[in-house]
């Protein structure tokens, strides 16, 4: 027996294939259960009844002939037996016949039974005999075909895999609320319509489009109902569902291609039926004579034998091939159903649901997903109205509001902001489908920080951040609405953007003429040489830009960057370690004051900066310069006088030219990741350096006159060379207040570092060890607040300047990190 458990799921299996079964498919069903039927009362009938009757015939009503002579019943009659009959005595009566003498054995029941047998068996014509289980064997292979589609490995999966997924579509409460505002919308607009259509003396009377104080009616907002949270996640995993269904439904067609040959095994089938039974037809017969040639055992040749069912036999045949001709016609409806529409079957579009506009984004279908639905139209069309709903991109992007209006209202956007050390406020949203509208409520927000948001756009809302001036976008390729965009125009001052390819940034970013600063980090260059490398665009509308960084990898100085030369006054290039070329294009840039030219692999000075008369600030670290001679030349630069930084760090240069020590008033000089050996003493000559960088080079001495000439210098960072000592004169710099002496060749320190007032206050970095080399009083003095090397934070190694900030090797490679993942 079967538990109940086990008998419901079938009986839903059952009742959700039949949402895939037109009415010739239902019609057919109930055809060929009748047909079963009929064959089983037949088979029935057959078995639990006496077979045949049998009457012998008289010999003296039978003729004497040769030939037989048909009968009215069709049966034909043989002639008798021809040993002549016993006849009577003419002078005796039948009634004085004498008494019959012997024992009564009463077998004359057991002949008829033994006659019957005989002429069952071989008068009895085999297809009046076996009919009855041939139409059982062949309605039992209409039925197991009629329904192979639904079960056949390859498409039951899908089909019980869409069906799961329509109930569920019918039941989601975001199915009834999207169609009942596809409606409301679509009733709207058609009063829109009509009101457009309608005669303007008529419309302007009509008192519809009055209110009581006589302004002009709005046509009432769609009511939304919001979902609940539970609801809300199981709807957008249902999209995402109906989406991998469908993706793996229009690969193939296997279920049009199973359908279709189940239609025609079918009509196959048929046709061999009704070709061998209707030759057939003339030999059914139900009355026939049979000669058992039994005739000493029961004194008779010739019997008349007829079946005890003939009756109901002829009128189940009768029912059984009417059935069978109406379901070969039914077949062959579905046959040509299929051969006329066999590309239409493989391709669905939403024509009826295209009427409504708020869902005219539905996608058409194809193949297998395609054939469904067109089966599914057969029993009702609006089922794939309700399918459609997690079809449709518009339908997606509202439940996605949804849900941000619920997950991130304004109260937890307030919560998530911060405030910056310059007082401004600050927020960053990460990882969301699309910007929450509680956003464009935030009227006090100055940065706004967008990362790896795939569907970002700034509607005419924005215009409600009245406080917004920065933005950054890192991988996130937003849009912006007409509205929207004359906002940002008026108010964006600063705009970060981070990308893969150039293609990937927005157009509308070239036309903000409010833009002061620009910062780009991504490939801008191609692999098509030099002249094509650049693939940002025109930047002539940014009239006010006054900062350009580009994070790339150039291979020339772009020549775009002549549209802007008036009013950009800082430019910073990253290359990554790409080779910059071609710097023609700096020439161009006369009112450039400051230049960063990071990771170029420049070898020598550019020629290019001789033009730039206005530069004041120059930063060529992680280059391969190996020579500065080059250097005299910026002599003749009239405001390079007020250069604040020289920045050489991260390069190979083995040897620093004479020229550099013609800058007299260079107050910092970073020369740290190089490969010098010496520092020459006309450092002497840079009286005015306060800020000497020779860290992580390969200095075995340092020149007295560095301490007894410049007396401004008041931070020294030697840390990893192979210093042996130090000068003697080290006392003469008395506003030294920062020394690092890490990782040398150093055996003692000077007793001179007392005389050093500057350094007190940890202001000395040295190992422990040889801190311990020091006089008492000496130690005593630095004792205070010394802190050795060990236990110094790199960032405490160099101080941040004001113009460039320095970063330490675990800062720099955390930052490269998190970039990447970015």
């Amino acid at each position: 027996m079967f538990s109940l458990s086990e008998l419901v799921p079938l009986n839903q299996h059952q009742n959700r294939s039949k949402l895939l079964k037109p009415w010739w498919e239902v019609f057919m069903d109930y055809l060929v259960v009748l047909m079963l039927m009929a064959s089983v009362l037949a088979c029935t009938e057959q078995l639990s009844r006496d077979r045949v009757v049998c009457i012998p015939l008289d010999p003296l009503f039978t003729t004497n002939t040769s030939d037989p002579s048909p009968t009215p019943g069709g049966d034909v009659t043989l002639n008798p037996s021809p040993k002549p009959p016993t006849h009577f005595p003419q002078n005796t009566s039948p009634d004085l016949l004498p008494p019959a003498t012997g024992r009564r054995t009463h077998l004359v029941y057991q002949q008829y039974i033994y006659i019957s047998q005989v002429c069952y068996h071989e008068a009895l014509p085999l297809c009046s005999r076996f009919f009855p289980y041939m139409a059982l064997l062949q309605s039992l292979v209409l039925v197991a075909s009629g329904s192979f589609w639904l079960h056949f490995p390859h498409t039951s999966a899908r089909i019980e895999h869409f069906l799961a997924i329509l109930a569920k579509c019918c039941e989601s409460p975001w199915t009834s609320q999207a169609l009942s505002h596809a409606a409301q919308q679509e009733n709207i607009q058609e009063k829109e319509e009509a009101d457009r259509r309608r005669p303007l003396d008529s419309r302007a009377e009509s008192p519809l489009l009055k209110r009581s104080d006589g302004a002009a009616a709005t046509p009432p907002s769609p009511q939304v109902i919001s979902l609940d949270r539970s609801d809300g996640e199981q709807a957008r995993a249902l999209f995402e569902r109906v989406r991998k269904f469908r993706s793996h439904c229009e690969i193939s067609d296997v279920i049009y291609k199973v359908y279709l040959a189940q239609t025609i095994f079918k009509l196959l089938m048929v046709t061999l039926i009704v070709g061998y039974t209707i030759p057939l037809l003339s030999s059914f017969t139900f009355t026939h004579t049979c000669h058992p040639e039994e005739q000493a055992l029961v004194g008779y040749a010739t019997f008349e034998c007829i079946h005890v069912i003939s009756s109901l036999m002829r009128k189940l045949l009768v029912a059984y091939l009417s059935l069978l001709g109406l379901y070969s016609l039914l077949n062959l409806y579905t046959l040509c159903w299929i051969l006329h529409r066999s590309d239409s079957l493989r391709q669905y579009s939403f024509h009826s649901l295209k009427d409504l506009r708020s869902l005219i984004d539905v996608p058409d279908l194809r193949n297998d997903l395609a054939f469904l639905l067109h089966m599914l139209d057969q029993y009702d069309p609006l089922l794939a109205q309700r399918l459609s709903v997690f079809l449709s991109p518009v339908s997606e992007s509202r439940l996605l509001e949804e849900s941000l209006e619920r997950r991130w209202g304004e109260e937890k956007l307030h919560a998530m902001t911060t405030v910056d050390a310059d007082g401004g406020s600050r927020l960053q949203l990460v990882a969301l489908p699309r910007l929450p509208p509680a956003l464009f409520t935030l009227s006090q927000l100055h940065v706004l920080k967008l990362e790896l948001i795939t569907d970002a756009r700034f509607t005419a809302q924005v215009a409600n951040m009245a406080a917004l001036r920065e933005l950054h976008l890192y991988h996130c390729t937003a849009a912006v609405d007409p509205g929207a965009l004359r906002v940002l125009q008026e108010r964006l001052e600063v705009l970060h953007l981070t990308f893969t390819q150039a293609s990937e940034i927005p157009s509308w970013v070239l036309s903000l003429h409010s833009l002061h600063e620009l910062h780009l980090c991504g490939r801008l260059s191609s692999d098509g040489g030099v002249g094509r490398g650049w693939a940002l665009g025109s930047l002539r509308q940014l009239h006010h830009l006054r900062m350009l960084a580009v994070r790339g990898r150039l291979q020339r100085i772009p020549g775009e960057l002549c549209e802007v030369a008036g009013s950009v006054a800082r430019l910073e290039i990253y290359n990554e370690g790409t080779r910059l070329l071609v710097l023609t294009g700096l020439k161009r840039m006369v009112d450039l004051t400051e230049l960063l030219l990071q990771d170029c692999q420049l070898e020598r000075l550019p020629s290019a900066l001789l033009a730039l008369s206005n530069l004041r600030t120059l930063d060529l670290q992680h280059n391969n310069m190996r020579t500065l001679e080059e250097l005299l030349t910026l002599a003749h630069l009239r405001r390079l006088s007020c250069l604040k930084l020289l920045d050489l760090s991260n390069n190979q240069l083995r040897s620093l030219p004479p020229a550099l020590f013609s800058l007299r008033r260079l107050r910092r000089l970073l020369l740290a990741g190089n490969l010098l050996k010496e520092l020459p003493a006309e450092v002497k000559t840079l009286q005015l350096l306060t800020e000497l960088d020779l860290s992580g080079n390969r200095l075995e001495s340092l020149p007295s006159e560095l301490f007894s000439s410049c007396v401004e210098l008041r931070i020294l960072n030697v840390a990893h060379n192979s210093l042996s000592s130090l000068p003697g004169g080290i006392a003469a710099s008395g506003h030294l207040s920062r020394l690092d002496l890490r990782s040398n060749s150093l055996e003692e320190l000077p007793a001179e570092l007392g005389c050093c007032s500057g350094l007190h206050g940890g202001g000395l970095l040295v190992e422990e060890w040889l801190f311990l080399s020091l006089p008492p009083q000496v130690r005593d003095f630095l004792r205070r607040s010394f802190c050795p090397s060990e236990k110094h934070s790199e960032d405490h190694d160099r101080p941040e300047s004001d113009s460039f900030p320095y970063f330490s090797p675990t800062q720099w490679s955390f930052s490269s990190a998190l970039e990447s993942q970015i």
